[in-house]
């Protein structure tokens, strides 16, 4: 998500203002996340009821994941599914509150026996003592900034009954654990240990009752005033990744990872309501009681969620013809902003073909696009099949943030996040990093790659040149490749997962070319997709296609925080005879001298980048020149007769990692243009400010 645009309408505002005064799987988890040994844990505050799931199953040997694909355009799945969730939910709209039962099948391909099953119970991070919060409170988060605690933040997620089939009521035994920081009063992972382990190749089953309170929308879930959007509002199984479970708390910086699977989901909620999920809608029943009971399905997808509004205005004629077949695009839109609806749906399909073209297919039969409620923190987001965008009455056409900018970025993460499903509590810039790079070639062929920002009133800004400022504020504070709750804030994480990831791709260009790095990404896209890839997966796919050895700038920029910057550190042009007398010379003998000249370049941090140089001299001549960057500085010599007008770095703007761009070249006589060069930075930082929200799906 991009940094969720919680913001966008006031920010948009003020940078308007400002920008007028301007122009005057990388390693197996840890002993502790691994969770082989059972953790020490308190005890789940769980209430023993009798009220449990109904399976649509027989007997436990019979269970079985379904191989439907009502839900996508292919005959036959595309993931090795491994989770089937029947899920029966009722929401009361009054009280913000959800009662439900689910039934899940798991089958067990780790290839060894599991006796425990840890869960995510997301919406405790809402709670007071929780890691989430104190996180927050400690490094900032994306839209809470709980100055005081008030009651209305509050989630819960109760688990009322737990039973394994066969296996009996294990509700009293459930241990809530804390595998990250031993947090004994967070309460997002719970554990269940089964009496009997479950074979390798077996099936197990789990019927659960649940109960959600869920909080004013905070990290893109909850409630405003009437609206609501489900996301992470069930309890939802860990991944057994790299011989053993990835189960982490939820954290102010995290975001999600689960396995693939099959999603049944009747969702009952008042007849008012208008609603929009993941999945394909398979029927809609009206109740006695003045409710409906909503129903969806969906295949390959790794998550659920859902919103309901009694006011959305719904466009759901819109059809994209995909490789795979038609996708139906439904778009559920505030009447307030009902004017913008084409401007959602047309850079909804141009993206849509642009990844296609590039990236390779989409194979879901459905994509909803939500345009949540005003000031709701709901904006940004991405789940499966179902992504959450953000705008305001007003929105020109040439102010791209919103809806443009954030549409692209949340429908990327459909390919990043949603299919090739990478580990976003371990490695979040595999999702939101090279989606952040995508953005920025979508938006670039789309938009221009100077105007893809801003484009009004004689205003512009780029995409890249926002991703460097936001890289630039936070270098050297943490490594791209890091844990992102272990980032020392919420601006690292975010202009290091978002910003740097995007600059050290853009700068990849310039080492193996355009047309390579996107082959790459198509080669990584198809070859990964359904399937949990690390870090190496990604960067050998690059080594593979480019036919290069790339250790050298992967160790700098995704292993490491050294810090790019080189600069021109002086120029001169002396004449040879400087030491005689020019008395009685004529003006025109000038052009006869000869000049020494001297151009010298200086490394000023750690990271060493082979770079070019352009130097321009007064007859007109130009000189490309070329430095390893090895050592810590450089001298190239001239004699001739000329003088030399500027040097520059890198004059064709390859090195995007290069977190200073003023010191990057150097003129012999000052002019206005430098001053024009920083009235387009300031322009570009305060556009930054509103891009902010890239931290979020983006």
């Amino acid at each position: 998500m991009p940094m969720r645009w919680v913001y966008v309408s006031s920010l948009a505002g003020v940078v308007l203002a400002l920008s007028f005064l301007s122009t005057g799987h990388p390693t197996a988890a840890s002993a502790a996340q691994g969770m082989k040994p059972a953790p020490a844990a308190s005890e789940a505050k769980v209430a023993k009821t009798g009220n449990q799931a109904s399976s649509v199953r027989g007997s436990a040997g019979a269970l079985s994941i379904p191989d439907t694909t009502l839900a996508m355009n292919s005959t036959q799945p595309l993931s090795q599914r491994i989770v089937h969730y029947e899920m029966d939910a009722r929401y009361d709209a009054a009280r913000h509150t959800i009662d439900a039962t689910e039934v899940l099948t798991y089958h067990n391909l780790t290839g060894q026996p599991l006796d425990h099953f840890p869960f995510h119970l997301y919406l405790n991070a809402f709670q007071p003592k929780s890691t989430w919060v104190r996180e927050s409170k400690r490094d900032g988060s994306r839209d809470t900034t709980y100055d005081k605690w008030e009651d209305k933040q509050y989630g819960a997620e109760e688990i009322k009954s737990f039973e394994v089939v066969g296996q009996g009521d294990l509700t009293s035994q459930l241990q809530f654990i804390q595998p990250d920081d031993g947090n004994k009063d967070d309460e997002t992972v719970v554990d269940a240990h089964l009496p009997k382990a479950i074979a390798p190749g077996a099936y197990v089953q789990f019927k659960i009752a649940f109960h959600d309170q869920m909080p004013e929308t905070q990290a893109r879930s909850g409630w405003k005033r009437d609206f609501v959007l489900g996301g992470q509002w069930f309890p939802k199984v860990g991944v057994w990744w790299h011989d053993a479970w990835n189960c982490h708390q939820y954290h102010a910086m995290t975001e999600f990872f689960a396995d693939f699977g099959v999603y049944d989901v009747k969702l009952t909620v008042p007849q008012y309501e208008v609603v929009g999920a993941s999945g394909v809608e398979v029927s809609s029943v009206v109740n006695p009681d003045k409710t409906k009971t909503v129903t969806y399905h969906g295949d390959d997808i790794h998550d659920f969620a859902w919103t309901a509004s009694p006011r959305y205005k719904v466009k759901d004629d819109g059809v994209f013809q995909g490789q795979m077949g038609p996708v139906k695009l439904q778009i559920l839109m505030q009447p307030a902003h009902w004017s913008q609806v084409e401007r959602h749906e047309k850079i909804l399909k141009e993206t849509l073909d642009h990844f296609e073209r590039w990236y390779g297919p989409y194979p879901y039969k459905t994509l909803t696009l939500v345009d949540p409620e005003p000031d709701s923190a709901a904006g940004g987001m991405e789940y499966p099949t179902f992504i959450t965008a953000g705008t305001s009455w007003f929105a020109p056409k040439g102010l791209l943030l919103e809806p443009e900018e954030v549409i692209e970025h949340e429908f990327g993460h459909q390919y990043w996040y949603g299919m090739v499903a990478t580990n976003e509590f371990e490695d979040a810039w595999m999702d939101e990093g090279i989606n952040e790079y995508t953005q920025v070639k979508v938006e670039d062929s789309i938009f221009g790659p100077n105007t893809s920002v801003l484009n009004q009133w004689g205003l512009s800004a780029g995409e890249r040149e926002l991703q460097n400022l936001s890289y630039a504020s936070v270098a050297g504070m943490d490594p791209i490749a890091q844990k992102a709750y272990e980032y020392y804030s919420f601006n690292s994480y975010g202009g290091i997962t978002y910003g740097k990831t995007a600059c050290g791709l853009l700068t990849l260009e310039g080492i193996i070319g355009e047309d390579t790095i996107q082959k790459a990404l198509h080669t990584y896209f198809m070859r990964y997709r359904f399937t949990h890839p690390t870090k190496e997966d990604f960067l050998k796919t690059i080594e593979e296609v480019s036919g290069k050895d790339l250790r050298w700038y992967f160790n700098q920029a995704i292993y490491g925080s050294p810090v790019l910057d080189y600069e021109v550190l002086k120029i001169a042009s002396d004449p040879v005879d400087w030491y005689q007398e020019r008395k009685g010379k004529k003006k025109e003998d000038d052009k006869n001298l000869v000049y020494q000249s001297y151009v010298s370049l200086h490394r000023k941090e750690d990271f060493v980048m082979p770079v070019e140089l352009e130097v321009k001299f007064d007859n007109g001549d130009m000189v490309r020149e070329h430095w390893d960057g090895q050592g810590r500085w450089t001298r190239f010599a001239y004699e001739k007769k000329a003088k030399i007008m500027s040097a520059e770095i890198d004059p064709d703007h390859k090195i995007q990692l290069d977190r200073n761009n003023f010191n990057n070249s150097h003129t012999m006589e000052a002019n206005a243009k430098p001053a024009h060069k920083v009235g387009n930075y300031w322009l570009f930082l305060t556009q930054w400010l509103s891009q902010f929200l890239t931290w979020w799906a983006i």
